[in-house]
């Protein structure tokens, strides 16, 4: 009770985001040796070899703290984007590029608009911020940007797309980008988070960088999909110079610990690891699909490493007999869809168990 009393007020509406069950814990609860985790998008390939040489090299030096400024990725990065260095800053996972934006520009009583459901860190930073979150349906599990347009008013500050979307795996095109950015405001800031970026492979998906240079626009990628380092929680902003000047006044030091800064570095490198994962998940994500409908499942189109399924009002109870089995996938009861789950395309031996398993339970249930 002397907990809540000292709290925010604010915080008795916010809902915490849940992160999905580690295999280690699974393994605990249910005594399973073997657990396949579908419900997190992680890369099912690990990490580049080369992050992984470049991780160990880097031990050794673990006694003194990681370079504040992250000096040796933002030139990497920024040779390898095409942008410059002072438009890029380092964080701790894309989701804190994501704070650090709500922090240093959303004033108490402003606005930030959002899509609904989306990724939920939005909606939680807002809250935070004391700022009005106002949210905009999906249409046809797609972000709507020309209602998104529209509920843009005087008083708000940002505008959040994830491009591709999470957990949809909806994409905006380039043509929706350029309708919804003509006659915005420039006091409108517009958030870009593309953590799947590296994995849309579809032929309309809009470049934004080159609108750093005309108007307030942040862009957020990570290298926690497509470079499999998850674990090590690393993730940049791109932003007009102004942008990341005042991000970096809210950003605490030494935010980015020493092995990712070099596994990120060493990961960009690693081309090949990068066209192994496209391919997986080209193939593997073909034959997912296919096994999904043809067990009657509805599925969302997906630009990314995970598809979005109806499996109707049984969905929890699914998940939760997937789970009995070894295998993790995710519930969108968070997100107020309660009916749908989420896989991962893992490797091709763990898409055919939950393939396998899947179709089991059907049959079970039938």
């Amino acid at each position: 009770m002397m907990l809540t009393k000292l709290a925010r007020k604010i915080l008795e509406s916010v809902t915490p985001y849940i992160p999905g069950k580690p295999i280690e814990e699974v393994q605990r609860e249910l005594g399973l040796p073997t657990v396949i985790k579908l419900a997190s998008n992680e890369n099912p390939l690990g990490p580049s070899p080369k992050a992984v040489e470049a991780i160990r090299n880097a031990l050794p030096s673990l006694h003194r703290y990681p370079d504040g400024s992250s000096f040796y990725l933002v030139r990497k990065l920024a040779a390898h984007l095409g942008v410059a260095p002072e438009q890029l800053i380092i964080g701790n996972g894309s989701d804190e590029i994501i704070t650090l934006a709500v922090r240093a520009f959303v004033e108490p009583g402003e606005e930030i608009v959002i899509a609904h459901p989306t990724f939920l860190i939005y909606k939680i930073a807002g809250q935070l911020a004391e700022a009005r979150v106002r949210t905009v349906p999906l249409k046809d599990f797609r972000y709507d940007l020309a209602a998104m347009r529209k509920a843009v008013t005087p008083k708000t500050k940002m505008v959040f797309i994830a491009n591709p979307d999470n957990p949809t795996g909806s994409y905006v095109t380039k043509a929706e980008v350029e309708a919804f950015l003509e006659s915005l405001s420039p006091e409108v800031i517009v958030f870009f988070d593309e953590a799947y970026a590296e994995l849309a492979d579809v032929p309309d998906y809009p470049d934004t960088r080159p609108l750093l240079g005309k108007r307030p626009v942040i862009i957020a990628r990570t290298f926690s999909k497509a470079y499999g380092l998850a674990g090590l929680r690393v993730g940049y902003g791109m932003a007009p110079k102004e942008l990341v000047e005042a991000m970096n006044r809210v950003r605490e030091p030494f935010n980015v610990n020493s092995l990712a800064q070099v596994a990120a570095a060493a990961a960009l490198e690693d081309t090949q690891h990068l066209e192994a994962t496209r391919r997986l998940l080209r193939e593997e994500k073909k034959k997912l699909n296919g096994a999904l409908k043809e067990m009657g499942f509805s599925c969302v189109p997906s630009a990314t490493n995970f598809i979005l399924f109806h499996a109707g009002p049984k969905a929890g109870e699914l998940a939760q007999a997937l789970l009995k089995k070894g295998i993790i996938v995710r519930h969108l009861q968070a997100w107020d869809l309660p009916e749908f789950l989420r896989v991962t395309v893992g490797l091709a031996v763990e898409n055919d168990a939950f393939i396998q398993n899947l179709k089991q339970l059907r049959r079970e249930s039938s």
